[in-house]
């Protein structure tokens, strides 16, 4: 299946995480192949009202690389760099006492990306991934996440891949399972369904049905789900506690491909069953607050080299 990089991922970052950095159903790459791919993307959330008073916003940045070796007809391996930054601002949030919670996030992956072809129809894969995921000065030994992905896809026809894959993921203090369904299918010349996100500490891959318009356009509509979670400043309102950012991203994207390695993405989104929660430094509960359906924009560039 091919890599994909967008807005995300953890955008801390992006609710879309994983730019198309492969056509649907391309080529298999040649023993000694060397794949290099680069994004960079940005998200604004716009001013969203919590249940029990006050409002808040974010933007972010999220930056990313991979480069991926075709070692032998049946193995490939690569690693993957993402560095992820928001900015949140909060106006008398009373759920939290009127104070900001956190204010920036950064966070920080490394992750391999190993495949396996048993067969001509089967590729198993298999992505460990370490991620530091906290607000600027917290404590970077603190703020640990790491897991692994593992899949299985078969080729059932040159039109059409299909698979289940689940993730493992400690969280700082909290450890989530969760399973996932992997498709590539080309429902027609111009229809396509497929996962937009890639697996990872934020949640599963999600779904998206993509129309190509013709003249390097494309139109796209999906969902998913994100859970974010990161450690908090020492001299926070919490200090050294956690944070943690839940909702389901649906939507809108309009592609614009230069040619077969770049692409630019417009994404227009709305963050449903929203969901803000502060814990102490121990993981015991402080404060929650559900939110507001949430309008949000992400532009995305990535590139092939």
């Amino acid at each position: 299946m091919p890599h994909r990089f967008a807005l995300t991922a953890a955008v801390l970052a992006a609710p879309f995480a994983a730019l198309l950095a492969a056509p649907a159903f391309a080529q298999a790459p040649k023993p000694g192949d060397v794949t290099t791919s680069a994004a960079i993307a940005g998200i604004a959330q716009f001013d969203t009202g919590l249940d029990q008073g006050g409002d808040f916003r974010w933007g972010g940045l999220q930056a990313s690389g991979n480069v991926t070796r075709q070692f032998a007809s049946d193995f490939a391996a690569g690693v993957s760099l993402r560095y992820d930054y928001q900015d949140w601002s909060f106006d008398n949030p009373k759920a939290f006492g009127g104070v900001a919670p956190w204010s920036n996030v950064n966070a920080a992956t490394i992750g391999l990306n190993l495949a396996w072809s048993p067969t001509p129809e089967w590729r198993i894969g298999f992505n460990p991934t370490v991620e530091w995921s906290g607000e600027s000065g917290a404590s970077a030994g603190d703020s640990l996440n790491y897991g692994a992905v593992l899949s299985a896809t078969r080729i059932f026809s040159p039109d059409l891949v299909v698979g289940l894959g689940a993730g493992v993921f400690r969280q700082i203090d909290d450890t989530k399972v969760f399973p996932f369904l992997v498709v590539n299918w080309k429902i027609t010349d111009r229809l396509r369904l497929n996962n937009p996100l890639q697996a990872g500490p934020a949640g599963g891959a999600g779904l998206e049905l993509a129309y190509t318009l013709g003249d390097g356009w494309e139109l796209g509509a999906g969902g998913s789900y994100r859970s974010y979670r990161f450690r908090l400043k020492s001299d926070g309102p919490v200090p050294g506690g956690i944070g943690e950012n839940q909702f389901f991203p649906v939507f809108a994207r309009l592609s614009y491909a230069f040619g077969a390695a770049t692409r630019l993405d417009f994404y227009a989104a709305a963050f449903v069953n929203g969901e803000l929660n502060v814990m102490r430094a121990d993981g015991s509960d402080l404060y929650s607050d559900k939110y507001n359906a949430a309008p949000a924009v992400g532009l995305a560039f990535s590139h092939r080299f």
